[in-house]
């Protein structure tokens, strides 16, 4: 395990400096002055143009955690263009026709364009939700990931572009594509806090794949169900708002979100008022247990807990709280209604493309006298 994060380190080092540049290093990319598509709710993205010029850049905004003041490009040319001379960024000829993605959201953006035909490609085939990609698995390879990538099938699969994501960090692949000749592109939507701003990444990878209007207008009526929804509950106060509690002990630590945070967006938009403080950061802040026993104590509702799939599960995963009162009259729900027996959450996968489903799943939760007739599409209580 050592070595293998010390390989890790070398190698992101090693990339961060060959691929993504300080913003005001990248000379050649100010030369695209024409903003084509300016994002609403993400801000880790855009895409631009060069005046009087069909080709497109598609730049990656600090796309890991910690990334300060970073840019990864990728230039999509078109007509026989080419990019400026002396730029350093990823080159795509035309559009990517065959597709490896490293991360399952980027399938549920593909599947929501009608275009996961084009993956050929995935990392972690057996926790794929996706049943079009689950169909097709004997002709999509499975490339594995970070130490375990096989590139000698990533080669064989001829792809025109790999999706990448990274955590701390470059990805521990990016120097291998160089090497290989495989041009890659950031995806950040994981590092959007704004739900609305992860589906909106379905904009640029619709430009990958040459039609950037469709995942325009794919987009345009999500904030539209999303804010109708959220205007429901918007002007609750305090008190009608139930106390909820998020996720669950991990390594003597308990995570909880913020305010500012993905999870904390949705319960405040949901209805719903949030235990832990806000301490103005979009990052989780970890409480220790005898706080969170205090917040499990005055929680009205517990959502998020883990991989917990029964009550009596979590009895076990947290023996210390089994007489509050969540736990104890049964008020526990998990994102889990749509997984596979092998570990895939389709939460993860297709909730990046659906935020408005849920925030309906959450609006029923926590208030349900509204939503009545609507199902639920993750979300489920623990039995």
């Amino acid at each position: 395990m050592h070595n293998l994060r010390y390989i890790f380190m070398l190698m992101m080092l090693c990339t961060l400096f060959v691929s993504c540049r300080k913003n005001d290093a990248n000379v050649t990319d100010n030369q695209f002055t024409e903003t084509i598509y300016r994002p609403e709710y993400a801000s880790g993205f855009s895409i631009r143009r060069i005046p009087g010029k069909a080709g497109i850049l598609i730049t990656s905004t600090n796309p890991w955690q910690g990334a300060d003041s970073l840019s990864c490009s990728l230039f999509i040319a078109t007509d026989g263009e080419t990019p400026p001379q002396g730029f350093k960024g990823q080159i795509l000829n035309k559009e990517a026709k065959r597709i490896v993605t490293m991360s399952s959201t980027n399938i549920a953006m593909l599947d929501v364009l009608g275009e996961t035909d084009r993956i050929c490609g995935v990392s972690g085939m057996r926790f794929i939700s996706n049943p079009r990609i689950r169909q097709r698995a004997g002709e999509i390879g499975d490339v594995g990931y970070d130490g375990n990538t096989n590139y000698e099938l990533l080669l064989s699969l001829r792809p025109d572009l790999v999706l990448l994501y990274g955590v701390d960090g470059a990805n521990p692949i990016e120097g291998k594509l160089k090497e290989l000749g495989i041009p890659y592109v950031y995806i950040g939507d994981y590092m959007e806090e704004s739900p609305l701003g992860k589906a909106e990444w379905i904009v640029p990878i619709a430009a990958i794949i040459g039609d950037m209007q469709k995942g325009i207008e794919t987009f345009r009526p999500i904030p539209r169900r999303y804010n109708r929804l959220k205007g429901m509950v918007a002007n609750l106060q305090d008190k009608n708002r139930p106390g909820i509690l998020v996720n669950a002990p991990y390594a003597g630590s308990w995570f909880m979100p913020t305010s500012e945070s993905y999870s904390g967006r949705l319960i405040i938009d949901a209805g719903g008022r949030l235990l832990s403080a806000n301490n103005g950061r979009a990052t989780a802040i970890p409480v220790d247990m005898e706080e969170a026993y205090r917040m499990a104590s005055e929680a009205d509702l517990w959502i998020n807990p883990g991989t917990a799939s029964s009550l009596s599960v979590l009895r076990q995963m947290c023996p210390k709280y089994a007489d509050t009162p969540c736990l104890r009259d049964g008020k526990v729900y998990n994102n889990n209604l749509c997984s596979n027996p092998e570990g895939g959450n389709d939460y993860f996968e297709s909730g990046i493309m659906h935020p408005d489903l849920v925030l309906s799943d959450l609006i029923k939760i926590f208030h349900p006298d509204l939503l009545t007739k609507e199902p639920f599409h993750y979300y489920r209580r623990l039995e």
